[in-house]
């Protein structure tokens, strides 16, 4: 069992050090433009790639979509309660409260775990996020809303397009199948790689109440996911992805929008450092849990 964990955490962590090394070392990253190629061009190339690639029962997929949106309202409404009573400011912490880290770190950990069909359906999970980010999480920062951002979202228009393509029993053609899976291929190494030197750019000062933060996150999505999962009758692979992905430490991608619209910048950073370390205690003892 322990050499099981070893293998699913070990190359994770492994990789998420190069990074992090990388960064310290003082060599050049160019952290948003590899970013965006990466979000931009990678994560679609390999959400299309996985997905017509596998066969997977389309009312799971549904029930998997269904599923996440309901944990993302469990989240708000727990991250209201937790930070009302706190007396901390919703529209600076609820959104890393809400908002995992279910793509550095969320794929690749899913892959390991369950293989292919654990990452496809760990893309369904990111794409129904994505669009939260994309919405919930802007507005929580900026005040605003763009429905057009959702729409023009690469990763959510690869996924409708896989998911027209499975629905319909069609194969997309051998050149468009092997030039996205080689794109694809490389996106959950660099994503690691990324996260590392974002972890090493970010800097902690309070930790006390960060640490409180980070473990409440871990705990509120390892309760949410099991609850949900169980509410939906999810089993084997699809149980142990969903809960894996909402027990995945805060996005960066909290970060980069705590820094854009100036709220609370440094201890957003502090979130996704701490509740990182932590996943590397509270992952094995997860998947202890449902490999057991």
């Amino acid at each position: 069992m322990i050499n099981q964990l070893i293998q699913v955490v070990a190359p994770i962590f492994t990789v998420i050090a190069v990074g992090y090394i990388w960064s310290w070392s003082g060599r050049k990253y160019e952290l948003e433009f590899i970013t965006s190629i990466a979000i931009n061009i990678g994560c679609p190339c390999l959400a299309f790639s996985t997905l017509t690639g596998l066969e997977i029962n389309h009312t799971l997929l549904a029930n998997i979509s269904l599923a996440t949106v309901a944990a993302i309202i469990l989240f708000g409404l727990a991250g209201m309660l937790v930070l009302r009573f706190s007396g901390l400011p919703v529209k600076e912490y609820l959104s890393p409260l809400m908002f995992a880290n279910i793509g550095n770190m969320g794929l690749p950990v899913c892959l390991f775990a369950y293989g292919k069909e654990g990452l496809a359906l760990a893309i369904i999970i990111f794409a129904v996020v994505c669009i939260g980010q994309f919405s919930i999480a802007i507005f929580l920062y900026s005040g605003s809303f763009s429905f057009i951002s959702i729409v023009k979202n690469p990763v959510i228009i690869s996924i409708v397009i896989a998911s027209v393509l499975l629905v319909s029993d069609i194969t997309p053609p051998q050149w468009i199948a092997k030039s996205t899976k080689l794109i694809g291929d490389i996106t959950i190494p660099v994503m690691l790689i990324t996260l590392g030197v974002s972890l090493q750019r970010m800097k902690v000062f309070n930790t006390g109440r960060a640490l409180l933060l980070s473990i409440t996150r871990t705990g509120m999505g390892f309760g949410v996911g099991v609850l949900v999962s169980y509410l939906f009758g999810f089993h084997g692979a699809a149980r142990g992805v969903f809960i894996l992905q909402c027990s995945m430490p805060v996005a960066v991608f909290n970060y980069l929008l705590a820094e854009r619209y100036g709220k609370n910048a440094k201890e957003t950073a502090e979130l996704i450092i701490i509740s990182t370390l932590l996943a590397i205690i509270t992952l094995p003892l997860i998947l202890q849990f449902l490999k057991g």
